[in-house]
């Protein structure tokens, strides 16, 4: 029986079209990982997110290797392994690993982004709190998202290893860094920039040099910047600083709100979710807490 000659044929056409449909595949690759991360936003169930998400991690990790210099690649890797090492995993070693991972996607897309034109913020462990925060106003407003990214990593690497004074020191670098995303659009993600900096300035109580003041005001900006939509900013805004300051009244109305919440048409449904599911959790436990 003859050989079929076109499958050689079709073998070599795919070969030598490779170099040119590069960047459709590099595309292709984008397309999924954020086409990932919307479907998981819009799931109602964490726990199939929790059960399901592990592969999908793993497959993003087998694209980037396959495109390690795809930016828009790494920041959606980034994402994803940081939301899933936030939300799901409780094991602390495990929550180290993922964080790093997150962080380690980020900060190489930031590295590829600002090549030689801004060394000082590729270095960032290594350069001075001066020097990084300098290096930041060379930064514009079409960077916030990966700026946003970065912080965001970061700062899940900080709080896993909360028990490292080594790690709690560079608290300092991530808030300039989402201070600055701030500067450039204080929108971003439905105000969560707002969030971040809200939960890091109500880390300590003010003995301790916490401001709750300027916690509150960012949590009240992120409200309103979401036109009250962001439950997640309602949760730390009752967890982080109403229980800080010992503000009984205002920490039961924010979580019955959440509660009350209508997220039928919300694109962050996972979220929102998961935010009811803690807030009916620190709404039953308030009394032992008050």
């Amino acid at each position: 029986m003859r050989k079929p000659v076109f499958l050689p044929v079709l073998l070599i056409v795919l070969l030598t079209g490779l170099t040119a449909c590069g960047q459709m595949v590099s595309s292709a690759k984008k397309d999924f990982a954020e086409d990932l991360s919307a479907t998981i936003q819009r799931h109602d169930d964490p726990e199939t997110i929790r059960q399901a998400l592990p592969a999908y991690l793993v497959l993003v990790d087998s694209m980037v290797r396959g495109d390690d210099t795809n930016v828009d690649l790494l920041l959606s890797a980034a994402r994803l392994y940081g939301s899933y090492a936030s939300v799901f995993v409780d094991s602390a070693e495990r929550k180290k690993k993922l964080a790093k991972r997150a962080f380690t996607y980020a900060h190489r897309a930031l590295c590829l982004r600002v090549g030689n034109e801004n060394v000082t913020a590729c270095n960032l462990k290594n350069a001075s709190y001066a020097q990084f925060e300098q290096s930041l106003k060379k930064f514009s407003k079409p960077d916030a998202p990966l700026l946003f990214t970065l912080g965001s990593t970061w700062a899940g690497v900080v709080e896993a290893n909360s028990a490292d004074w080594n790690a709690v020191a560079e608290l300092p670098k991530v808030k300039a860094v989402i201070q600055r995303v701030l500067q450039l659009d204080e929108g971003i993600n439905n105000g969560d920039a707002h969030v971040y900096m809200g939960v890091m300035q109500s880390l300590l109580p003010p003995a301790m040099g916490g401001k709750p003041a300027l916690a509150e005001k960012h949590f009240k900006k992120a409200l309103k910047i979401s036109k009250r939509s962001n439950l997640m900013a309602m949760l730390f805004y009752a967890e982080k600083y109403a229980r800080l300051v010992f503000d009984r009244p205002l920490h039961d109305r924010l979580l019955k709100e959440i509660l009350a919440a209508d997220i039928s048409q919300s694109p962050r449904r996972l979220v929102d979710v998961i935010a009811k599911q803690k807030a009916k959790v620190l709404l039953a436990n308030a009394d032992d807490y008050f």
